[in-house]
């Protein structure tokens, strides 16, 4: 699919997201005009930091009326499954958004084995409920310290299983950034044919000896020099510090956004869709093992 460049300036407008069947769901406003996806683990929901609307793995209807198109809950990490994970989905689904799974691919585990949970895991998620959604989008989410054979064994494994090429994530990692922009030709075409979702937080986040702070998300395509665009940006994380989960967000130049979700009482992990509502049902289905 061809995706579109991030634009500086577009008018907050409604737009509507055809779901299965035909028909059409009016979508409230997304920051600079893009579709917006939640990504949830099970360290979610985060505490209650202030009044507004809250959520729960059994009910996100707040994270679809604050703007939310789709919801990517973590399926499992280094041999472990997520045990939220499919209440989330179940969620999403009712509330009209559309559903994904992430597998945080760790060292201390075969990287096979890994992939092998996770197809298990969504092959299972998808044969266990009737679904309004078409797709489960599927992603990898890369430790910033893993070894480029253990990503492609884990990509190779994962289509070999399902059919589908999986979303890949990437910190904003001196490690990941060596290891990818110094892989052969062949290697980056194999890598390239997974989406990119990247993860920046803060213009001025990630700088080092080795690189300079990415500044923005063409300056991360730069650095890692394997993909030519982005399809997902992680623009708001959460950490853990001095007790409590602290919202880190990026807010620079014409992206201005909120430490805060719309009116949500806690912090989120936030992601824009680099293209149309239109173009993310396409890119969902895409990446997604079908739910019909």
């Amino acid at each position: 699919m061809k995706h579109l460049l991030l634009p500086l300036l577009l008018a907050l407008a409604s737009c509507t997201t055809p779901q299965s069947g035909g028909t059409s769901v009016s979508l409230p406003p997304s920051s600079w005009g893009l579709p917006q996806i939640i990504n949830v683990s099970a360290y979610d929901p985060k505490e209650k930091q202030r009044a507004g609307q809250g959520y729960s793995e059994h009910d996100v209807s707040a994270l679809r009326a604050n703007g939310a198109s789709g919801l990517i809950a973590r399926a499992g990490k280094g041999g472990n499954l997520d045990e939220k994970c499919g209440n989330f989905l179940a969620a999403a689904d009712r509330a009209g958004m559309l559903p994904g799974v992430y597998y945080r691919l760790q060292n201390h585990v075969d990287a096979v084995a890994q992939a092998d949970q996770f197809c298990a895991r969504a092959h299972s998620l998808a044969r266990g409920r009737a679904w309004n959604a078409p797709a489960l989008l599927l992603c990898a989410d890369f430790d910033a310290k893993s070894r480029l054979s253990d990503i492609l064994r884990f990509i190779d494994r994962v289509e070999s299983r399902t059919g589908v090429v999986p979303v890949a994530y990437l910190e904003n990692s001196t490690h990941m950034k060596r290891l990818l922009s110094s892989a052969d030709p062949a290697t980056k075409a194999k890598l390239r044919r997974m989406p990119y979702w990247l993860a920046l937080y803060s213009h001025d986040g990630g700088a080092g000896p080795d690189y300079p702070a990415p500044g923005h998300p063409r300056g991360l395509l730069h650095q890692y020099q394997v993909w030519s665009d982005w399809t997902l940006w992680q623009y708001g994380g959460v950490e853990w510090s001095h007790g409590r989960s602290q919202p880190k967000v990026y807010s620079h130049g014409m992206h201005r956004n909120s430490l805060y979700f719309g009116n949500l009482d806690r912090p989120v992990e936030r992601n824009v869709f680099n293209g149309s509502h239109a173009s993310l049902q396409s890119f969902w289905q895409q990446h997604g093992l079908p739910l019909h």
